[in-house]
């Protein structure tokens, strides 16, 4: 199983020309990639995967159609392929997040993935690298949100729609974008269905990747089969000194009041900036306990 991760490229160099390589990270790009023929990724890959992986490292939810819906649950006394099983039948989302910490085939996956790109695109620095792997059900969604860092998506089973919009208001506002950074409020942020007309969808099949813009909000909709995606998050120089001056942002709104914008482009204010939430971090440390969602469910080989 492992010699294929080890000999067959991950992307294919003809999709990374001179002019992809400039938009990427700048704006919505769409690429190809060979993972899905990984047999990892097969019912019995996953299976065996999910019984040797740390069970309490795996983030089971479930959901309706609204944001609200979300509930989270814990795994009891269930196989791997009782749990894949699982998954097909109901509308549940598994997340095995920074999962290349805790399997070393992800690890591989993951090492992969960045080594082929940083050979790819030019001057391109990641760090931080979060890969999680997402196993979800037919007509699962995930709800408009936005991320802090840079984010990828590879998707490997099944199909998806994948809507992107701008990182501009009204999709995001900036006092909406800050309380995000800051962690004063969770990753979604309000949607109207209008925003559509400005966003775009990307029909994804296995063995397709799509990229966005740093803060780009999106949402997601699986058809009507066993979705599995790797999302992986990054950083990296240039999306470090945007997070902090968004959250340097936060705090001179919430100080003097002032109003900044999305911080769109790179820009000479964002090294005073950047300095000034590195102290903050020092000198009003943030004491946020993450968000505990009550446990209201429990999936058991029965």
């Amino acid at each position: 199983m492992r010699d294929f991760v080890e000999t067959t490229p991950v992307f294919d160099p003809a999709g990374f020309d001179s002019e992809t390589c400039q938009k990427f990270g700048q704006t919505p790009t769409q690429h190809t990639h060979s993972l899905h023929r990984d047999p990892m990724f097969t019912d019995a890959g996953l299976a065996a995967l999910l019984d040797r992986y740390p069970r309490e490292h795996i983030g089971v939810y479930r959901m309706g159609d609204t944001v609200d819906s979300w509930e989270c649950g814990r795994l009891g006394a269930i196989s791997g392929a009782s749990l894949v099983q699982a998954v097909k039948d109901g509308r549940i989302w598994l997340n095995l997040r920074d999962a290349h910490r805790r399997d070393p085939t992800l690890a591989d996956i993951n090492d992969r993935v960045f080594d082929e790109l940083k050979q790819l695109i030019p001057g391109f620095r990641p760090f931080n690298t979060d890969l999680g792997l997402l196993i979800s059900s037919p007509g699962a969604r995930v709800f408009y949100h936005l991320d802090v860092p840079r984010v990828m998506l590879l998707h490997l089973r099944g199909h998806k729609n994948v809507w992107v919009y701008p990182r501009s208001e009204p999709f995001v506002e900036a006092a909406g974008l800050e309380s995000v950074v800051s962690e004063k409020t969770e990753e979604e942020i309000p949607y109207l269905p209008e925003f559509d007309a400005g966003g775009k969808c990307y029909r994804m099949a296995p063995g397709q990747m799509v990229h966005w813009p740093q803060n780009a909000p999106h949402r997601i909709d699986n058809g009507d089969d066993l979705n599995v995606s790797l999302s992986i998050e990054f950083m990296t120089p240039t999306a470090q000194l945007r997070a902090n001056a968004v959250l340097a942002n936060a705090w001179l709104r919430d100080r003097f009041g002032l109003k900044s914008g999305i911080e769109s482009k790179p820009n000479i204010g964002w090294l005073p900036k950047f300095v000034l939430a590195r102290l903050l971090r020092i000198l009003e440390p943030r004491d946020r306990k993450p968000t505990v969602i009550p446990h209201t469910f429990r999936l058991e080989e029965s």
